[in-house]
């Protein structure tokens, strides 16, 4: 994706609509979905490839040349029946006023071209990533997760929707509170949040479940039971992006060797660092490492 922002003062109403009147006076790009995952990875100084369609237009091409600038090797498909997806917002004295999106799902043709590149891929990567956004550029992911672990590869999954049965067979899930609610049902307490979670962890085979929950920090589920973390104590600027983040540096840390805890341990910090951020952002290994005592 293509994040886009507008940037303006705000000093009238709109004699048309009782709407606010942007006057636009800069514009920035920033990448967006999964490419802010690879972009977060990359850094942190790992090296990262990203995996992805576009289509055959001004974004698309944006997004090559935002790619290239953050050092991750492109590995993008072109359908030139799509849109690239766009996301539009407009900033009004730092307060975002409208988000207009712009989408369309991938064709099965260069869907199965992708697949036959992932594997290809395959053995130049130690870890892989797979983000769901729901946009159809995973329609493929149950062969991915297989293909991935059949090569001896950790697979993260940042899943989405209601039904998490696609993602059998992979090492970790990083949903939300709200994410997870779709797939579990509501939790009367922390004992049956943990009941809930670790039976679907071992009906899809999964290695460990982190649960990311806002100001409440994360729990990882895996089979010596929960372990919970504490929010890092920051105010809270943005949210978007910062899911992006802790998948990403969740997947750099256990990449380098790191333990399932001591990564979890980074990615809530990250977590706390990118949402006094604004939009999708990154953060670096200094400010993740640098001034721990």
């Amino acid at each position: 994706m293509l994040d886009r922002y507008w940037f303006g003062d705000v000093e009238r109403i709109s004699p048309e609509a009782p709407v606010p009147v942007v006057r636009v006076q800069r514009s920035e790009e920033r990448l967006g979905g999964a490419a802010n995952v690879a972009r977060n990875v990359s850094a942190l100084g790992s090296n990262v490839g990203l995996l992805a369609v576009v289509g055959a237009d001004e974004p698309g091409r944006v997004i090559g040349g935002l790619l290239s600038a953050s050092s991750i090797a492109s590995h993008l498909g072109i359908d030139s029946d799509v849109a690239t997806t766009v996301k539009l917002r407009v900033i009004g004295r730092q307060q975002q006023m409208l988000r207009a999106d712009f989408e369309s799902h991938p064709s099965g043709e260069i869907m199965l071209k992708q697949l036959g590149a992932f594997g290809s891929l395959l053995p130049k990567y130690q870890l892989v990533v797979l983000s769901d956004y729901g946009k159809g550029g995973l329609a493929h992911i149950a062969r991915m997760i297989e293909a991935s672990r059949a090569a001896g590869k950790r697979v993260l999954v940042d899943p989405k929707g209601d039904d998490y049965s696609g993602y059998a067979g992979a090492t970790m899930l990083t949903p939300n509170r709200a994410e997870l609610r779709e797939v579990v049902g509501r939790w009367k307490n922390e004992a049956d949040l943990e009941s809930r979670v670790q039976t679907l962890r071992r009906e899809l085979r999964l290695e460990a479940v982190l649960l990311t929950r806002s100001e409440e920090g994360m729990t990882l589920y895996t089979d010596d039971g929960a372990w919970s973390i504490a929010a890092q104590a920051r105010e809270v600027y943005d949210v978007s992006g910062a899911g992006d983040t802790v998948i990403a540096v969740l997947a750099a840390m256990l990449a380098a060797g790191a333990s399932l805890r001591d990564a979890a341990f980074a990615a809530n910090r990250a977590g706390g660092i990118a949402v006094g951020k604004f939009g999708s952002s990154t953060v670096s290994y200094d400010e993740l490492f640098g001034t721990q005592q």
